[in-house]
């Protein structure tokens, strides 16, 4: 009888593949975009594999504020928050591109989330 190995979803595990995925939210495209080439050139001079940038749907909060204090409850203001984001995956990287990534110098405003699959 033949013995079923289980699949536990975890294919870059049993492939011996580690990825870093690497996510970057800003609220400014153009200062996401530098960012995004700053990692990537990092990446490239320590000779790592990358994939991306892939650009993932912006998230657009809005907001409706009233004009004025308690009357007049028709004239009102909207505001909307732009949130670009990006997505980077870096093939088995070594220990030099990790500590140059964790090194690098991003400008304010740029969040960055770093995850080891």
């Amino acid at each position: 009888m033949a013995t079923k190995e289980k699949s536990t979803g975890k294919s870059a595990k049993k492939d011996g593949v580690v990825k870093l995925r690497i996510r970057v939210r800003a609220y400014e495209n153009k200062i996401l975009d530098s960012s995004v080439k700053q990692i990537m050139d990092t990446a490239a001079r320590h000779d790592a594999v990358v994939l991306g940038p892939v650009p993932l749907p912006t998230e657009i909060k809005k907001y409706t504020v009233n004009r004025s204090t308690f009357v007049y409850k028709d004239s009102r203001e909207q505001f909307e928050i732009r949130i670009h984001k990006r997505l980077i995956d870096i093939i088995n990287p070594n220990q030099k591109t990790i500590e140059a990534l964790t090194n690098l110098n991003l400008p304010s405003g740029v969040e960055v989330d770093v995850k080891m699959l």
